[in-house]
C-alpha cells in the first residue's frame, strides 16, 4: 500500500513539473514584448506557487487524516 501511495505522489509531482515546464516553454515561445513576457512569467510563478501551496496543504491534511486513522485503529 505504501508503494502505491509513493507512486501516486511522485506521479503527481512529475505531472505538475511537466505542466510548469510546458507553460514556461509556451510563454517563452510566444511573440510578446519584454515587459509583457516578464509579466506573464511573474504571473505564472505566482500561480505555480499558489498551486504548490494548495497541494502541500492538501497533502498535509491527508497525512493528518491517515495518522488519526492509524492511531484510532
Amino acid at each position: 500500500m505504501n508503494d502505491t501511495r509513493d507512486y501516486a505522489v511522485s506521479s503527481t509531482l512529475f505531472f505538475l513539473l511537466g505542466a510548469a515546464v510546458g507553460a514556461a516553454v509556451v510563454a517563452l515561445t510566444t511573440p510578446k514584448s519584454g515587459p509583457e513576457l516578464r509579466a506573464d512569467i511573474r504571473d505564472l510563478g505566482v500561480r505555480v506557487k499558489d498551486r504548490a501551496r494548495k497541494l502541500g496543504q492538501d497533502l498535509t491534511a491527508s497525512a493528518e487524516e491517515m495518522a488519526d486513522g492509524v492511531l484510532r485503529g
